[in-house]
Formats: structure tokens, C-alpha cells, sequence
């Protein structure tokens, strides 16, 4: 759990007492690869494998490499992206050719936790503005790994225990990730032409820079040539979504609400989540079509979710003051509150991450939604485990719950959804001991 992060389960923002000396940590990293031997048998790798796993725990699973550029495997068809193209991609995605997006789009990678351990299901990313992609993309992880994967039984019920399968192997981290990208990407591209003639289009790396630096472009290193050896991982994924939907689709998506994709927010954009989750950019979050319109101006159309998802999104926006705030102020339908399987990517006062329940009937069937346990995740590292109870009500109804007042961020998130369950924390207490200014 990163520091931002604590929020969710305190009232107030803890302050960092520890002073991290970046320099002094480069020093001694750049001395233990001097250190390494320079004849490393690769051989022992075919013995061991966890000889090579040992020296660096990351491992990035998409777009990026750890060899040189002249180990990479050629890019054998496809056709190279043209200056129109590049600038029109920018344009939807962040609002400007002329400039180069934020940095953090442009080395942020998906990488995953070491395997095999109690977070191995999780992608690991700092906060920055691709956040809320990757709180979307980690759904579909958690949706294959616990749901998909699974062998299909009469009762739904799987032979292991739920937390073997959030405890992947390196093979099925790789396999989570490209099925949950090939599943978002596909999405996006449903809906755009026949479903005889759908088409979802993906952006691989070359070496060959197609599109020069000019007055109407600044190059950025990636989307000229969709190249970059730090690791854009993310950029790459909000491209294929963005190319498979369409870029004009995508305008038409936004309803001129906003004039492109990524917004200002430190943690992203909830269009992001919307075109992942539902194939669509829309801003707004309710069931169907509303029509809106005054006496002076004709009644136009809001297309808001269309169908049940399968992933589901929960919002709250901190107070009554940050929904006032907020440009559109839209709340979920029931079609993204309750989706196919009990997952939801969350926004917390801007704050993205996912809640989940490891029962695929939990939405399905009364009985087991009256008291359930909820997980929470974030890529910052926060997990913890919850006890949700909507039984609360009975003994109290008609009134308020005593204890709304005291109610942390995610608490209140969780009651948007179960608005008079009784919330406790069945799991360890997160930063136990640490003082909270």
C-alpha cells in the first residue's frame, strides 16, 4: 500500500517520515551489477531458472524488453502508422500533437508481482495518470484468474481454494495479462463494424522512427515509431483500445464533454475505465439513453451503459462538496453496480482500484449477499480484507447507520453499492502501529 493510498482507510493522509535518498540507492544498485560475474553460464538457466528470476524481482510482462533492441523479434507485417495518423492519435488521447504527453505514459509499464506469492495476481505501477488503465486491466486479470480459468463444474464451485488461484504461476501471470488485453481490445473494437468484419487493430514496436519531428508534431519517442525500452506498456494498451474503437468514434464517445481521453486527474480518467470496461468512452455512467433538453434547446440524446458489464465500476467522490466539483457528476446504474461477476474497478476521490469477491454467485443469489467478504486491491500495493454484512438493516430499520459519521473513504464507497451493510476488517489492520497526522 503506497502512502497516497492510506486515505481509503483512514480519514486523513498520513505524512511520510522516512527521507529516501534516490542517489545513494542508484549508487548501490549501479555497484551489485558491477559485481556480477561477467561469464554468467546461461546454461544453468535451463537447470534453474530462479537463478536469473533472483536477480531482478520485477518482471514486465508487455511491452518493454530486457534484451537489446537487436534481440527483439522483428515486426513481420502491419502497416506503419502515417504523420495523420500519429497526430490524430495524440489529439484523442491527451489534446495536443505539438507537445509530448505526460512522462509517467511513457515509462510505465505492466508488470506483475513475483509469482507464486500472496499478491502474485497483482500488477505493481507507481500513482501517476495511468493508474486508472491499469486499475481496469487488473479486473480482467482478477476476472480470468478466479472466474474464467476455472474448469466448469455443475455447481460452480471449484476444486481448489480461491486463494490458489490468486497465487498464479509465472505461466498464468503472462497468460492473465494477454487474455485480459485481448478482452478489453476486443471489446473496444465490438460494435465498430459487422461482427463478420470486426477488426481490432494493436500497436507493436519497430526501430524505424515513420514520423519525423515537425511544428504540428513533437516527437515522443513511442507514438512516431511505437518504440521505447522503458517500458510504455500502458500507452500501448490505451492505443490498441483507442485505434480498435476508432479515433472519431472515441470524439463521438465523449460527447464534447471532454475534447480527449486522458484528463488532468493524478490518477487518470474515468473515460479510460468506461472505453475498457464497456468498449465505449462515455462520461456518463447511467443505464441506456436519456434524453436532456430545456424549453429553449431540443432534447438530446446522453448514451450512457447499454448493457450489464461484466466488470462493474463503483464511485464515490469524497464529499458533497467533490461531486459538485466534478465536471460531470455521474453516479453508476445498476448495470455497472451490479455487473456479471462480483469485480469492480473503484474510484475513491480519484483514488483507482479494485474490489472483488472470490464467489461467482455472490450477485446472484440473496442468500449469499447477506454477509460475504470483500477484497480489496490497489497497484500501489494496498490489500485488505473486509467483512460486509447488509443484514444491519434489519435491526434498525428505516434509520441511519450509527456509525456514517466515522466511516472511512472506502467504507463509504462500499455503502454506494450496500448502503446500510455493516462493514468491519476481517484482515490484518493495514500500517498497524504507525501513527496517522
Amino acid at each position: 500500500m503506497d502512502q497516497l493510498t492510506k486515505f481509503l482507510v483512514y480519514n486523513k493522509t498520513p505524512q511520510s517520515n522516512m527521507n529516501m535518498d534516490y542517489e545513494a540507492m542508484k549508487t548501490v544498485k549501479k555497484e551489485k551489477n558491477k559485481d556480477k560475474s561477467v561469464t554468467f553460464d546461461r546454461n544453468l538457466l535451463l537447470l534453474s531458472p530462479e537463478v536469473e528470476r533472483k536477480q531482478d524481482e520485477e518482471r514486465v510482462l508487455y511491452a518493454r524488453s530486457r534484451a537489446g533492441p537487436e534481440a527483439r523479434a522483428p515486426v513481420a507485417s502491419g502497416a506503419p502508422i502515417t504523420e495523420r495518423q500519429a497526430i490524430e492519435l495524440r489529439m484523442v488521447a491527451f489534446g495536443s500533437a505539438s507537445c509530448p504527453p505526460r512522462g509517467e505514459w511513457l515509462r510505465t509499464p505492466i508488470a506483475m508481482r513475483p509469482a507464486e506469492q500472496p499478491l502474485g495476481f497483482g500488477l505493481l505501477a507507481p500513482r501517476n495518470g495511468a493508474r486508472s488503465l491499469l486499475s481496469a486491466l487488473q479486473a480482467h486479470v482478477i476476472k480470468w484468474l478466479l472466474f474464467d480459468s476455472r474448469a466448469s463444474t455443475k455447481d460452480n464451485k471449484a476444486n481448489l481454494p480461491p486463494e490458489t488461484y490468486l497465487r498464479p504461476s509465472e505461466e498464468r501471470q503472462e497468460e492473465s495479462i494477454w487474455r485480459a488485453c485481448a478482452e478489453v481490445v476486443w471489446r473496444c473494437a465490438a460494435g465498430v463494424h459487422a461482427d463478420d468484419e470486426r477488426r481490432a487493430t494493436v500497436a507493436l514496436p519497430t526501430d524505424k522512427t515513420y514520423v519525423q519531428h515537425s511544428s504540428q508534431y513533437y516527437q515522443d519517442g513511442v507514438t512516431e515509431k511505437l518504440q521505447a525500452e522503458d517500458g510504455p506498456g500502458a500507452l500501448l494498451v490505451l492505443y490498441a483500445a483507442i485505434l480498435s474503437r476508432g479515433c472519431d468514434n472515441v470524439k463521438k464517445d465523449l460527447d464534447g464533454k471532454l475534447t480527449y481521453l486522458v484528463s488532468a486527474h493524478v490518477e487518470g480518467s474515468i473515460n479510460v475505465v468506461t472505453l475498457l470496461l464497456t468498449g465505449r468512452a462515455t462520461p456518463y455512467l447511467h443505464n441506456g439513453v436519456i434524453y436532456v433538453g430545456d424549453e429553449d434547446h431540443y432534447a438530446m440524446p446522453q448514451f450512457g451503459i447499454l448493457s450489464r458489464s461484466a466488470v462493474g465500476l463503483l464511485v464515490w467522490y469524497g464529499s458533497d462538496d467533490g461531486a459538485k466539483n466534478n465536471a460531470s457528476n455521474q453516479y453508476p446504474g445498476s448495470r455497472l453496480k451490479t455487473p456479471a461477476l462480483p469485480i469492480w474497478v473503484t474510484s475513491c476521490s480519484g483514488h483507482y482500484g479494485v474490489l472483488f469477491n472470490t464467489n461467482r454467485e455472490l450477485l446472484r443469489n440473496y442468500h449469499a449477499e447477506r454477509r460475504f467478504e470483500i477484497q480489496y486491491y490497489t497497484c500501489g500495493g494496498c490489500h485488505v480484507l473486509l467483512c460486509v454484512d447488509t443484514r444491519a438493516h434489519e435491526n434498525n430499520p428505516g434509520g441511519a447507520r450509527a456509525d456514517d459519521i466515522h466511516a472511512t473513504p472506502l467504507e463509504r464507497l462500499i455503502h454506494t453499492k450496500w448502503q446500510d451493510a455493516k462493514i468491519t476488517w476481517t484482515g490484518p489492520t493495514p500500517y498497524l502501529g504507525e501513527t496517522i497526522k
